[in-house]
């Protein structure tokens, strides 16, 4: 039964949880003991709430879930797992790490779930470290192909401590699957990726599956930008079909920054040493390997995410992000813009920019000065370095998440293609933009937003101040 409690006495403010009580009480105290970094977050809101987000690798966190990663568990310490801590005063948190892994096995049609990573990256590299000894051979997608840093890209970790070789796509932007299945062949890998931060196609999951067995590898399914979209049956899962699956819990799932380790039905697979089971390894992979305490106050905000995606609300929002990246596709393209792809299965679409001579940096920071964000992003055959890039990559997850459908996305395109037409490159990182688009853009870009608040926060006042982010 939920306590209540009137910090006040008799006559006083109405009553609340001890809990919330102390959120507020903190939220005060910062007001008053802290005011730079309380404008700051204030500053923060406002920028959120009068820009439209059109990063593919982010989605709005609702109030409770922002409340809960703000959870007293923060002043734990609680290495290990439920039940089997290193330090004591930990029985309030297990329970909430055993709450969040039920929803999540719910969620997503698992048999396991390790709540604990603390971001995709980080659960990646537990799972590799658990399946793959050093100098293995490790196959991804190319990072500019498509492909995320930790599957095997010389930027990361993954790229050092493995030997990576990285499958691509065809001339047109599409997964090579045979290419892949021939590099598998050739240099039998121990672990396979299937997954990408920059693909706008859905991922043949079932392949993937097939070259694995074809050659012996565990396959690595990594869902951090669609896993919104597999949890409400918006695109094909892989929960049951790879080894182990991966995601972060921000991009598209509205949770903390955070990761999630998935297995479905080969969760008591051996592993490597043909003993150990793959969920025993994962949970190892974890902790102890990789990582020690995981953040309590993050787990208890996942748990409050993930109970919020099976609600039906969850799927229509997957559904309206889905329609709305087409209808963003279909818009630019009949604007004439080339698209990977030539389109989009998912939320995103990524922009090939090569043909307007704009790059991606400049496309980006036009595009934010207007209010409006989206990344530069590489595309295949870049040359361009990846600080300036010659793609921009656009997500509807945030606009769906306002209620936004087809008809604001052909108002948002409109507006992208009047700046992305109206910008004047000077080289590949400076530019010209006129005063008077801007502020056009701006105005309406906020329209928008007025119509569209993001759901259930409160609508902060218009940001004053430089037209021009700092």
């Amino acid at each position: 039964m939920t306590r209540v409690w009137n910090p006040g006495g008799p006559g006083g403010r109405a009553a609340v949880t001890p809990h919330t009580a102390l959120l507020l009480r903190g939220l005060s105290v910062l007001e008053q003991q802290d005011p730079v970094l309380a404008d700051l977050l204030d500053d923060e809101l406002a920028e959120q709430s009068w820009t439209l987000a059109m990063v593919a690798s982010a989605s709005i966190a609702a109030p409770a879930v922002l409340a809960a990663a703000a959870a007293v568990l923060s002043n734990l310490t609680v290495e290990g797992y439920p039940g089997a801590r290193y330090h004591p005063g930990s029985r309030h948190f297990d329970k909430v790490e055993r709450l969040a892994e039920v929803r999540a096995r719910a969620v997503f049609g698992a048999q396991y779930a390790n709540v604990q990573p603390h971001s995709c990256s980080s659960a990646n590299l537990a799972v590799l470290s658990s399946l793959l000894p050093p100098g293995g051979v490790l196959l991804g997608l190319g990072l500019d192909a498509g492909g995320h840093l930790t599957h095997g890209s010389s930027a990361s970790v993954t790229g050092h401590h493995y030997r990576a070789v990285g499958y691509g796509v065809d001339e047109d932007g599409w997964i090579d699957y045979d290419g892949a299945h021939r590099l598998a062949r050739e240099h039998r890998p121990g672990v396979i990726v299937a997954g990408a931060s920059a693909y706008p196609r859905q991922i043949d999951f079932a392949r993937f599956r097939e070259i694995a067995d074809d050659v012996g590898a565990y396959l690595l399914a990594d869902i951090s930008h669609i896993a919104g979209l597999v949890a409400a049956q918006e695109h094909p899962s892989p929960v049951d079909l790879a080894h182990v699956t991966t995601t972060s819990t921000y991009k598209q799932l509205g949770g903390p920054r955070g990761g999630l380790v998935l297995i479905g039905a080969e969760h008591r697979t051996p592993g490597p040493d043909g003993r150990t089971t793959l969920a025993d390894l994962v949970a190892r992979g974890v902790f102890p390997r990789t990582q020690g305490t995981p953040n309590p106050a993050a787990v208890a905000a996942k748990a409050g995410a993930f109970g919020l995606l099976g609600g039906d609300a969850a799927r229509l929002t997957a559904r309206r992000t889905v329609e709305n990246a087409r209808a963003v596709a279909e818009g630019l393209r009949g604007l004439g813009h080339r698209l990977l792809t030539g389109g989009t299965d998912n939320h995103m679409v990524v922009v090939d920019l090569r043909p307007s001579g704009v790059s991606g940096l400049v496309a980006e920071r036009a595009l934010e000065e207007c209010g409006i964000l989206a990344n530069r992003n590489r595309i295949p055959g870049d040359t361009r370095p990846p600080m300036v890039t010659s793609g921009l990559r656009l997500g509807t997850n945030s606009l769906a998440q306002r209620g936004m459908g087809p008809a604001e996305m052909a108002r948002c395109v409109a507006l992208v293609d009047r700046v992305l037409t109206g910008v004047v490159s000077l080289d590949d990182t400076a530019y010209t933009l006129d005063p008077h688009l801007r502020r056009a853009v701006r105005a309406e870009v906020r329209e928008l937003c007025a119509g569209f608040p993001l759901p259930g926060y409160p609508i902060p006042p218009l940001p004053t101040g430089p037209e021009v982010p700092q």
